[in-house]
């Protein structure tokens, strides 16, 4: 399978690593913003065609789809670029920053046929899909889940320490991976939500901290805490053996064997 990646930036690079460990998938074009950046990003990893227009790279022979890890208020249009040339599409999150942004590309893809989706990949790691395998068979119910999503960010930086382009939001661009891991799980639509957010950053113009409080209509609930002002758990590299701060969660699920008499009990997850 022929794929353009469009994004030279931490997970642009991320995508184009992972991808290196599939078998039958070749990136055969690099679409970036910076020209100098996409041209070592592009050597880096072998991709023969580098461009900072999408459009080059939607034209290249035999592409067949496209991972979007641009900044988020491109998704929308880019999306649609690409479903309008035939291509399938897979949008790092947030899928946009806005509902209608949202919608435009749910129009789309049902107008095209084409695949699109969103970078919603926290569903997948092997501690959410042992509790999920777990929760479909009928031996488990959860109650409750308790997220912390916790990172020490003041400045604009991505996750490579470099300055972004654009400027993060604890909302739509971390919350919304617990706003879809809790309806997988409880695999409900979540009916109530409130939320609260803390001062605006001075120069970031965006909250620094945030809470988020859900129910499904059977009665799950979710409690969600963000902050960008408080240090996230250290993770050792088994790689390097270097201790490193990490945006990874704390999830905490309180569930109910259903096919015995035990009580409520609770796994964490990370």
């Amino acid at each position: 399978m022929k794929i353009s990646v469009a994004g030279q930036g931490a997970f642009g690079v991320k995508h184009l690593e992972a991808i290196a460990k599939i078998d039958g998938i070749e990136v055969v074009s690099l679409a970036g913003g910076n020209p100098a950046g996409t041209e070592e990003v592009a050597k880096k990893f072998g991709i023969p065609h580098w461009t900072s227009d999408l459009g080059e790279s939607l034209k290249q022979p035999g592409l067949e789809a496209v991972i979007l890890a641009t900044p988020t208020q491109m998704h929308a249009k880019q999306a649609e670029q690409c479903m309008r040339a035939g291509k399938h599409v897979q949008i790092e999150i947030p899928m946009a920053d806005s509902l209608a942004d949202s919608e435009r590309i749910l129009k789309v893809q049902k107008e095209t046929g084409l695949i699109a989706m969103a970078g919603h990949t926290r569903r997948f790691n092997p501690s959410h899909q042992w509790i999920h395998k777990r929760i479909k068979a009928g031996e488990l119910k959860v109650q409750q889940m308790n997220v912390q999503t916790y990172f020490f960010r003041r400045t604009n930086m991505n996750a490579a320490g470099k300055p972004r382009s654009w400027t993060d939001h604890l909302l739509w661009h971390h919350a919304c991976h617990t706003v879809d891991l809790f309806q997988y799980q409880t695999g409900e639509t979540v009916s109530q939500c409130h939320a609260l957010q803390g001062p605006l950053h001075p120069e970031l113009k965006i909250a620094m901290d945030m809470s988020i409080g859900m129910k499904t209509p059977s009665g799950v609930i979710c409690a969600l805490s963000l902050s960008s002002t408080t240090k996230g758990p250290k993770v050792r590299s088994s790689a390097t053996s270097a201790t490193t701060e990490l945006t990874l969660p704390t999830m905490t699920i309180w569930w109910t064997a259903t096919k015995s008499r035990s009580t409520s009990r609770k796994s964490t997850f990370r």
